[in-house]
């Protein structure tokens, strides 16, 4: 899929913006602070229903103006024409698509699958493990019909089930929701499980391609309790007086992680910032590769100041990778380098000034 138009308003400093980009390659150029980095925000939002930076209300909204507006057209992987607009207070929202209201925030980003590579993204690697919890789920959200039910449905159980913890119930009453919560945790486990062990070999081979100093690389899971000895409802029951006490569950797939380690032993807690980066990079290239194994079509690519987030030899592998794709990509940048232009055949710049963005061809 690409986007053919993309406009916005009220989003930082931008009073209105429109684009028109091409389906291969489009880089946005400007001084730092010139809001590059905002036209990637907003089509991350379409995507996630938030900034990489926050929450729509932690200042995306521009000053002294209620809402930002988003609206786009675009083509699905079969070539067939939409468009779609979001409007987004920072506590209210509202969507439409094809003309039709949308009510439900996630069936509107489902349209639009968006990966996006930035200055953070290292905390993929070496940040929570909520980054990589996030991470995994947000495939599952897009090839797993049956994934998004199933975490509805453990979400509701852990909030049920923590909310009696703090009453400290009688242990039937708890067990009421035992079961419920071993179920559909047990789903969301198998769903992560199956999907990190598919994404391995393609984040082994990228890893291979841009970090070959350091030896061959590899995923591991662990799925937030003790699953080799035990399943979720034992873990449960084992763990249930100290539940008790601390008034919260304490094993679950929300306590779930995975970690990349390097030539079987160097681990993140040891990567350096470049090793961090570079690996965060391998895990979002090999999950679009994924992505298109189970969709058939590319996801939107965005890389926020993909230039000095790597060193010379490490960015012009990158490009080399993306090149061979058929995604559409968004690359922000502070100036035209001639790599560009002799690595990506269809390419469109465009020049973003303070509030302002214009064609540079």
């Amino acid at each position: 899929m690409h986007l053919t138009e993309l406009q916005g308003a009220n989003l930082r400093c931008f009073t209105e913006f429109s684009l028109t980009p091409v389906s291969g390659v489009n880089l946005l150029l400007g001084e730092n602070g010139a809001g590059k980095t905002s036209i990637i925000e907003a089509i991350h939002i379409l995507g996630y229903g938030r900034s990489f930076r926050g929450r729509v209300r932690d200042g995306l909204i521009k000053q002294s103006t209620g809402a930002l507006q988003i609206t786009t057209r675009w083509h699905d992987h079969q070539g067939t024409p939409h468009q779609a607009g979001l409007q987004h207070s920072g506590n209210d929202w509202q969507a439409r698509q094809d003309g039709a209201d949308v009510d439900n925030l996630s069936q509107f980003c489902s349209h639009f699958p968006v990966l996006s590579f930035e200055p953070g993204s290292h905390a993929l690697i070496s940040g929570a493990a909520e980054n990589r919890r996030r991470f995994v789920d947000w495939a599952l959200f897009h090839v797993e019909p049956d994934f998004f039910p199933q975490w509805r449905r453990f979400n509701r159980a852990l909030k049920q089930r923590n909310a009696l913890l703090k009453t400290q119930p009688a242990p039937q009453t708890l067990a009421a929701w035992d079961m419920e919560y071993a179920e559909s945790g047990e789903a969301i486990h198998f769903y992560r499980q199956r999907y990190l062990d598919s994404l391995n070999p393609g984040f082994q081979a990228i890893c291979h391609e841009f970090l070959p100093e350091c030896g061959p690389a590899a995923l591991t899971y662990n799925a937030g309790w003790r699953q080799a000895q035990m399943g979720l409802l034992d873990a449960l029951r084992l763990n249930q007086d100290r539940d008790m006490q601390t008034g919260f569950c304490g094993v679950g797939p929300h306590r779930a992680d995975w970690q990349a380690n390097l030539n079987g032993q160097l681990q993140q807690e040891h990567f350096s910032r470049g090793q961090a980066k570079l690996l965060a990079l391998s895990a979002l290239l090999a999950q679009a590769q994924q992505f298109v194994a189970e969709k058939d079509f590319w996801p939107i690519l965005c890389f926020d100041d993909l230039a000095s987030e790597l060193d010379a030899g490490h960015f012009r592998r990158v490009l080399q990778w993306l090149s061979d794709t058929h995604a559409q990509i968004w690359i922000s940048g502070t100036e035209a380098l001639p790599i560009y232009a002799e690595i990506f055949p269809v390419l469109k710049l465009f020049h973003v000034e303070q509030g302002r963005v214009s064609d540079l061809q």
